[in-house]
């Protein structure tokens, strides 16, 4: 296949629209089911990368849930504590201990449910009748892997009354290195960001604390393999072997630094046994699940606890999750890494990342106030490493 026509771009109003080779060459793409769209192929092609070089770096299967061309998450296929199982939905999986990608999978679209609803993934290795069984019950809109078992791929063509999108990549694809795009009908062309993210990466720490275990080393790639393929400006937290917060696209590094914060602390939260035992209405789904969740435990729109309300999720009224609960509990939490795609201008992101259990950073350096940086690291006892690399992706 040497071009497939799209229904449409980004837009409705965007045609006509397809995908193909610059070179005349073949797609390096099998579509085994659905009709992938524009976006669908930003979040495939991107997703993909991501999982085949953090599989390099790890060396462990590793899954990512992509939606509008960022990641949501990214995993290695880590056995998932007890806890996590319940929090993930997953506890009633046979089976699953026994499959790596399905376990990073679990974690992946386990980590930021909310913003996964309707997700694109990707899978660094041939998808397994586990890792399918799990995608099958999430709302999703495809998938890409460099293969699928007989089984697996039968489990997947029967979502979506048949017309889940399934990708199958040739996992020796490599693209050329100049890479082109048009923007108001002026075509820009750079070098492909072939950079290596690997254990060297992170040799230089700037702070007095010089104890980076290869649990952290872990971390801190797994975040900066994740910021490579996130819009930027981005920030990303990761603790073992996954990224639970990641913020993207912001103008201001504060403001991804507490986005990403943000949604570290409530994958932490949703933990918790007070969460983790709220009474739900047997009928309720696992997307209904996820908003009360998020309410219950950010104080969203809605008080889901209130009268009126709590008879719509739960069989008996719960008593909410208090301010002072939710700081106790984040206070106990340590050794979280935090990657950054660009400096920290100011010291303030440091200070935000300590409150989310924040031990280990990485980041490019070179800002005018890296010494403010290294200062507030010390402060706290933070192992800071200074990458040299700046890692924007637009």
């Amino acid at each position: 296949m040497k071009e497939f026509e799209l229904k449409y771009g980004c837009n409705p109003n965007q045609k006509p629209a397809r995908i193909y080779m610059d070179n005349g060459k073949e797609l390096p793409i099998e579509i085994l089911s659905g009709r992938p769209g524009y976006i669908n192929f930003l979040d495939a092609f991107n997703s993909w990368q991501l999982v085949k070089e953090l599989k390099e770096a790890t060396g462990l299967p590793c899954a990512t849930s992509f939606k509008h061309v960022s990641p949501t998450s990214a995993a290695c296929g880590l056995p998932l504590p007890e806890k996590l199982k319940r929090a993930c939905f997953v506890d009633d999986i046979e089976g699953l201990d026994e499959s790596p990608l399905a376990c990073a999978y679990a974690r992946a679209r386990g980590t930021d449910r909310m913003c996964s609803f309707g997700d694109w993934v990707a899978l660094s290795d041939v998808c397994d009748v586990t890792t399918a069984t799990l995608i099958k019950r999430e709302v999703s809109d495809g998938i890409i892997a460099p293969g699928y078992e007989p089984e697996a791929l039968e489990i997947l063509k029967s979502k979506r009354n048949g017309n889940y999108n399934i990708v199958k990549i040739d996992p020796d694809y490599v693209p050329e290195e100049q890479e082109h795009k048009q923007v108001f009908g002026i075509t820009f062309e750079q070098g492909r960001n072939n950079f290596k993210i690997n254990n060297e990466l992170l040799d230089e720490i700037v702070t007095e604390n010089k104890d980076l275990p290869e649990s952290a080393r872990r971390d801190l790639i797994v975040a900066l393999i994740t910021l490579k393929y996130t819009q930027s400006n981005s920030v990303c937290y990761a603790v073992d072997g996954q990224a639970i917060g990641v913020g993207a696209g912001q103008q201001s590094r504060i403001h991804c630094t507490r986005l990403a914060g943000g949604k570290a602390d409530t994958w932490q939260l949703r933990q918790c046994d007070k969460v983790l035992n709220l009474p739900f209405l047997p009928t309720l789904g696992r997307a209904d699940r996820d908003n009360v969740i998020d309410g219950y435990i950010n104080k969203n729109e809605e008080d889901v606890c209130a009268e009126g309300n709590w008879q719509k999720y739960f069989t008996t009224r719960p008593d909410p999750l208090t301010a002072e609960e939710a700081a106790e509990y984040l206070s106990g939490i340590h050794g979280v890494a935090l990657g950054s795609d660009a400096f920290f201008p100011f010291s303030d992101n440091i200070e935000r990342a300590y409150r989310s259990g924040v031990s280990f950073v990485a980041q490019p350096g070179g800002s005018i106030r890296d010494d403010l940086v290294i200062d507030c690291c010390n402060k706290y006892g933070m192992v800071m490493a200074f990458t040299h690399m700046r890692l924007f992706h637009h």
